[in-house]
């Protein structure tokens, strides 16, 4: 890759672990993709080759740091295989998140985007991407082995929302970026990607999502762009039931399951997550509750 400059660093979530929000904060303070957030080149574009890839940072000036936000990275052993190989040295950042909590809410982007009509705890069952990217200690020890520990970051989507700034500056540091101060309209990108309601025909979500896949795998952005201000998506994404916080059965049962990896993650990394082993205490203190009506940082 003589000759060719290569991403500084790579967010690589996973979902729903407040990546769209880092993306809005440091979003013309750094080199991103342009016209997009995730260009899912490691995934699913990696035979269109390198330059395809870097056509996404053509007009990132000399000397700004460069990189990339994609959740879609973290669970996926090919994307990880093909970044150490394109670029050793990068800096990756990893993203972790509540595992009950991150799930309810990939489940209910799914069924807005009409991937699955069944159930949130069948959904999980069935679905790889959930289930591989929920075990947190197996994948980040993968990246820490490709990369250096030195050169993986783990985040906390608990620290996120007790201080975004402070989330915020340590992620500056790391990539080595002066501070980005978060400002009145980062902060808004909190409630920008909240799922609160099933969309209104699941037919319709479904036409809508083909198309706006499309549109991204041809880089109309503008239009995509277009679409949302018009309103577009949020007609055809939204309108149906709401969804109710999750029971505390169902919410027992799921950390439990998820209980093992985060004990794993806690002896690899040292932090008491505690919080994420035990079911909240009461409806009002629920964190799926509070997801859906205050934060929900995708």
């Amino acid at each position: 890759m003589s000759g060719k400059r290569l991403p500084d660093f790579i967010a690589v979530g996973p979902q729903r672990t407040g990546t769209s929000w880092l993306d809005a904060a440091l979003r013309g303070h750094v080199g991103l993709p342009e016209g997009e957030k995730e260009t899912d080149f490691f995934v699913r574009h990696y035979g269109k080759g390198i330059d395809w890839y870097l056509d996404y940072f053509r007009d990132c000036p000399a000397g700004v740091a460069m990189g990339e936000i994609d959740p879609n990275y973290f669970g996926s052993a090919e994307a990880r295989e093909r970044i150490a190989r394109e670029i050793p040295q990068c800096r990756i950042i990893c993203s972790l998140r509540d595992p009950t909590d991150r799930a309810y809410s990939s489940y209910r982007v799914m069924r807005r985007d009409a991937w699955t009509r069944v159930g949130f705890e069948e959904t999980v069952a069935r679905n790889a991407v959930i289930r591989e990217s929920s075990r947190y200690a197996h994948h980040l020890a993968e990246w820490q082995r490709l990369f250096g520990a030195e050169r993986v970051m783990v985040c906390y989507y608990d620290d996120l929302e007790a201080d975004p700034q402070g989330y915020l500056d340590r992620i500056c540091a790391f990539i080595g970026v002066a501070p980005v101060k978060v400002d009145a309209k980062v902060s808004a990108t909190e409630r920008v990607n909240a799922v609160t309601q099933a969309p209104r025909s699941r037919r319709l979500a479904q036409n809508a999502r083909n198309a706006r896949d499309w549109m991204r795998a041809h880089r109309w952005h503008r239009a995509i762009r277009a679409l949302e201000r018009a309103g577009v998506w949020r007609f055809c994404f939204g309108g149906g039931e709401v969804f109710p916080r999750l029971d505390p059965e169902t919410e027992a049962r799921m950390r439990e399951h998820f209980r093992p990896e985060v004990e794993a993650l806690e002896r690899m990394t040292g932090r008491d997550l505690s919080a994420w082993k035990r079911p909240r205490a009461g409806a009002g203190s629920t964190r799926q509750q509070a997801d859906a009506s205050r934060s929900a940082v995708a």
